[in-house]
């Protein structure tokens, strides 16, 4: 759910207080969410269940790391409370201050009942982590987050204040308290070489390693909850001052969304025209779809197309216990290349970053980080931006109902670039920066809107060209797919009570290709998750039912694959096969313009997969 449990409790006297002219009982998963009632009591010594989000490890290097433990707490009431602050300073044990690879854990138990929380955390306002609480159960639960933050190496290497923002509300019903230990691990390079290279201030390192300074685009402390911005409408923007160094050279924002409320299943909401032609009220509208608009100074610079993260309370609970949603412990955060623009910001005067999202209902929480990339041999850069294509968005809906059913296409298309040049001392270095989006959602509603049906893909591609003075071009792409499915049933069972059928699927695949004067290197990921679950429910709680997931995770890249198949069915993992063998294979890329390209077997160290198998049931 990921939101408060006073929202929960005001939609739901919403639907109770407002109820549709049609007798019927319209989808309600757009409406308010379910959550699961007390479970049997549990065994004696019954272990706590591990709950996990499939993900590729982290490749470390070889040496030992220094771990650094920074922060144990317990959050209990902490809704709307400050942040949890606690003190960071560089290590000064792990003897060398040259690391190869940085990762932040979070470990976290929890016992009893509760909602699922959204949390972030920020070091010297920069959020490093986007993030879901586990919904715990009576026997308890663990859960471990790992995540490589090599990217903020600079911030890591200064003193800073480490917050900590977990919601949570404690009384005689919701009982969990979660209890948080975070650590962070940094491993020395090695000695012959290593998977990160410091800054050394040239045009490689600029696009390939940590940026030399980052600014928080976010609210400063103190206050009480997080330090993200909370956007509450489709005209909401809310915006940061900042200023950057005089010989930057390179600027990338990267953004952190999450959706909340009335606006947590955005994919399914309806069209407004559905709303009056039905005159239906205490429903969610304006349509399925959301873009997160970045301005700079007021000009449109670039926009993300969010993936569909489904919380760990999220549709139906039960599909969540104990492998939980894609992206649902670490929430993607989105990259938008401003370097063209740099020349409109190196005047060493304050300019300003706004967020917003059209078609927005309460509440997305956003903030962003802004790399910097320092020339070391120029107190002063200078940058010209040459063309920039902001277009609007190309929008079609096309809707056929009568009454409650039936059936809407709505399709959006935006593409976004710029160019500009930025002068340093390793020339004068031209920029063109590319998004390209194309978004499609089929939405069916049937049985008096009893039965919906979503089917929705984002296409999301940027890619970033520099040509230096040589005429030599570098170049990043991503080509990404967020995909969702989902058919979801109720059926009215009289004395406030109704059951629902769902079936989900969700989809993230990205391929990434870099290319420089050393060659190319290229990633591709397919991240696949099917759900099938039964839910018997009573106002707002699950009373009964049965959730199984199934996911399928493949990682290729030019030096480290990673393979995993895993299913399970109410806390119960049915099977998991694992493998990080690159055996040869041929990827064809036609799609790319890069023809076809071979892939060899290595091996690299890696962190294995905090899981532990565990068998249970409600």
């Amino acid at each position: 759910m990921a939101f408060p449990l006073f929202s929960l409790l005001l939609l739901f006297s919403l639907s109770l207080q407002q109820p549709l002219s049609s007798s019927a009982n319209l989808h309600r998963t757009t409406l308010f969410r379910t959550e699961l009632i007390s479970e049997p009591k549990p065994l004696i010594n019954t272990p706590p269940t591990t709950y996990f989000e499939v993900t590729k490890p982290i490749e470390v290097p070889k040496t030992k790391p220094c771990s650094y433990h920074i922060l144990q707490h317990y959050f209990g009431y902490t809704y709307e409370k400050p942040p949890v602050l606690a003190n960071y300073t560089p290590p000064s044990n792990c003897g060398s201050q040259n690391f190869g690879k940085i990762v932040f854990e979070w470990k976290a138990t929890c016992k009893g009942r509760q909602f699922d929380r959204i949390f972030g955390v920020w070091l010297g306002g920069v959020e490093i982590l986007r993030s879901c609480t586990a919904e715990p159960r009576a026997t308890g639960i663990v859960w471990t987050v790992q995540k490589d933050i090599t990217r903020y190496y600079s911030l890591l290497m200064t003193h800073q204040t480490l917050a900590v923002y977990l919601g949570n509300l404690i009384d005689n019903t919701y009982t969990g308290v979660y209890h948080v230990n975070i650590t962070i691990y940094f491993y020395p390079v090695e000695e012959h070489g290593s998977h990160y290279k410091p800054n050394l201030g040239n045009l490689d390192s600029g696009y390939g390693s940590g940026a030399d300074l980052i600014l928080p685009i976010s609210r400063n402390l103190p206050l009480n909850d997080g330090l993200w911005f909370k956007i509450l409408n489709s005209t909401d923007t809310e915006s940061k001052e900042f200023k950057i160094p005089q010989n930057a050279y390179r600027a990338v924002l990267e953004v952190y969304v999450s959706f909340h409320e009335n606006d947590e299943f955005w994919y399914g909401n309806y069209p407004n025209e559905y709303i009056a032609a039905n005159n239906l009220t205490g429903v969610l509208g304006n349509g399925p779809f959301r873009e997160v608009v970045v301005s700079l100074d007021g000009r449109v610079v670039g926009a993300v197309w969010p993936f569909t993260v489904i919380y760990t309370g999220g549709i139906n609970p039960l599909l969540w216990r104990p492998i939980t949603g894609i992206g649902s412990f670490d929430l993607p955060s989105y990259d938008i290349e401003i370097t063209p623009l740099l020349g409109t910001m190196l005047d060493g005067k304050t300019h300003k970053i706004g967020l917003s999202v059209a078609n927005a209902l309460n509440v997305w929480y956003i903030d962003a980080n802004l790399h910097i990339w320092l020339d070391r041999k120029s107190d002063k850069t200078e940058g010209q931006l040459l063309s920039q294509s902001m277009l609007p968005l190309v929008v079609s809906l096309v809707s056929n109902f009568t009454g409650l059913d039936g059936k809407f296409v709505t399709s959006v298309s935006r593409t976004l670039s710029s160019t500009g040049w930025v002068k340093s001392s390793h020339g004068k270095i031209t920029t063109k920066s590319t998004q390209e989006f194309n978004y499609s959602n089929f939405m069916v509603m049937e049985n008096d809107g009893n039965l919906q049906i979503i089917n929705q893909v984002i296409d999301y591609n940027d890619s970033v060209y520099a040509t230096t003075p040589s005429s030599s071009v570098r170049s990043i792409k991503s080509y990404k797919r967020f995909s969702f499915y989902m058919h979801s049933d109720d059926v009215d069972q009289g004395n406030e009570t109704y059951s629902s059928l769902i079936n989900l699927t969700l989809g993230f695949n990205e391929k990434k290709i870099g290319a420089s004067d050393d060659g190319l290197s290229v990633s591709s990921l397919k991240n696949l998750q099917n759900g099938q679950g039964y839910m018997l429910v009573k106002g707002n709680l699950v009373v009964s039912g049965l959730g199984s997931t199934q996911q399928t995770y493949r990682y290729n890249g030019d030096k480290f694959c990673y393979f995993r198949n895993v299913s399970s069915s109410n806390y119960t993992i049915l099977y998991d096969k694992m493998s990080n063998t690159c055996a040869k294979r041929k990827w064809s890329h036609s799609g790319f313009g890069l023809g076809k390209w071979w892939f060899f077997p290595t091996r690299r160290p890696f962190l294995a997969p905090v899981f532990h198998g565990n068998k249970g049931g409600i």
